[in-house]
């Protein structure tokens, strides 16, 4: 069989440990078969960030940029205990996805990827709770400090106009004491125009996935940074009103605390918009509760174009050690794959390639099949409830899981 032809390339970003080998499997059993497959490749491995003092991630962030279309595989973003099981790392390095969404922006849209054999945790969802993520700003761009002794931390501004602002954000109990201790200190921060990016992209989302937007921040404590976003996404608000009110939806917003109560109440099935670090938290939250954390797909979405497809979940370290012994491991690659067939199928989408957007379905598809037939991997098959046709399901390694979803990729 002739194998489908790229003529643009797509952006291939390595990772780290578990996923990494997930990545090769992936490729070898269900893409190279059938797809020439042009990357521009870039290896995110910690080691590799590390040689190159993180210099490949920008290198990366700015060729999905230029090409427009990327994948990525799970990475480390090193702690204390990492760098103790690293000692060659120079320093803790950033987190790379906040890295990469800082240069690209945008937002990060994450959706369960369900089965009806599988029912969600919470016995009132009816269908899935797709998670809008701000991509820039807050914690992932923050800069912090630590400082011992007494003293006094500003805030400060200083405009190219010649305006200088201050504000005091910390003042020691007792200045000149040497007994104060430490205190930590953290500054973020947000642009208008990230923002208003992120706003709109939600909406448009919602419009076209016909779902009800809701948005939600912490603004009766952080009345201004918070107050920023509320603000904004009111304005945006009142232009897709119009839009929103001729399909019959709605856009809400409430504080951070109630709505995640009132998610746990709901039915599903609309677009949750949430800052950076709450949108982290909560695409997890949601997963989990759907199935697995390796059972959502996410989209990075830039205001400029570009579209960067990753797992939503970490490395899976546990599992990884248990390979370096030579075990089988039973490692759910779904949402890699997804990762995948989502970028192979906008990079035909954008170059005009039928074959290559069909075979992004079909991978899908076939994927999907794998799992309804009973065959998965050990994190899945405890949350089947009812299996159809009678099937029971058996958990298999993950070499075995990709062969037989090559085995349905084919007919396809």
């Amino acid at each position: 069989m002739d194998r489908i032809r790229m003529t643009v390339p797509l952006v291939e970003m390595d990772g780290d440990e578990m996923t990494r080998i997930l990545w090769q499997m992936i490729k070898d059993k269900l893409i190279l078969p059938y797809v020439d497959l042009l990357t521009e490749y870039y290896d995110l491995g910690l080691l590799s960030r590390n040689d190159t003092d993180d210099r490949i991630t920008v290198d990366a962030a700015n060729a999905t940029k230029k090409y427009g279309v990327a994948v990525k595989c799970a990475t480390i973003t090193p702690n204390t205990q990492r760098m103790e099981e690293y000692p060659q790392l120079k320093k803790m390095w950033l987190s790379p996805n906040g890295t990469i969404r800082s240069i690209l922006d945008g937002t990060v849209f994450r959706v369960p990827i369900t089965i009806d054999i599988i029912k969600p945790v919470v016995k009132t969802w009816e269908a899935p709770i797709t998670i809008a993520r701000h991509a820039y700003g807050d914690v992932y761009k923050g800069v912090e400090m630590k400082c011992d002794g007494a003293g006094t931390a500003y805030l400060v501004f200083e405009g190219i106009n010649g305006e200088t602002r201050k504000q005091m954000i910390y003042e020691s109990p007792e200045q000149g004491s040497d007994g104060a201790g430490s205190v930590v200190l953290q500054g973020v921060h947000n642009t208008e125009r990230s923002v208003r990016a992120f706003a709109q992209a939600c909406f448009r989302y919602a419009i076209s996935s016909k779902q009800d937007l809701w948005f939600s921040t912490k603004d009766t404590i952080s009345k201004v940074y918070d107050g920023y976003f509320k603000e904004i996404f009111e304005q945006e608000c009142t232009n897709y009103q119009e839009q929103m009110s001729a399909l019959g939806l709605e856009y809400f917003y409430t504080l951070i605390d109630d709505a995640v109560a009132r998610v746990m109440r709901s039915k599903g099935g609309f677009v949750w918009a949430c800052k950076n670090y709450d949108g982290d938290v909560m695409s997890d939250m949601i997963s989990t509760a759907f199935g697995s954390l390796a059972m959502m797909t996410s989209v990075l979405v830039s205001p400029d174009g570009p579209m960067e497809f990753e797992a939503a979940h970490g490395t899976v370290t546990r599992h990884y050690y248990r390979h370096l012994k030579g075990e089988q491991t039973s490692t759910n690659p779904i949402a890699t794959i997804f990762a995948w067939s989502g970028a192979l199928r906008e990079r035909g989408e954008r170059d005009g390639n039928q074959a290559l957007r069909d075979f992004g379905d079909a991978l899908e598809i076939a994927s999907l099949a794998t799992l309804k037939a009973g065959i998965m991997t050990q994190d899945l098959v405890g949350l089947v409830e009812q299996a159809e046709d009678g099937i029971v399901p058996r958990s298999v390694t993950s070499s075995v899981f990709l062969d037989e979803i090559a085995l349905r990729l084919k007919p396809l």
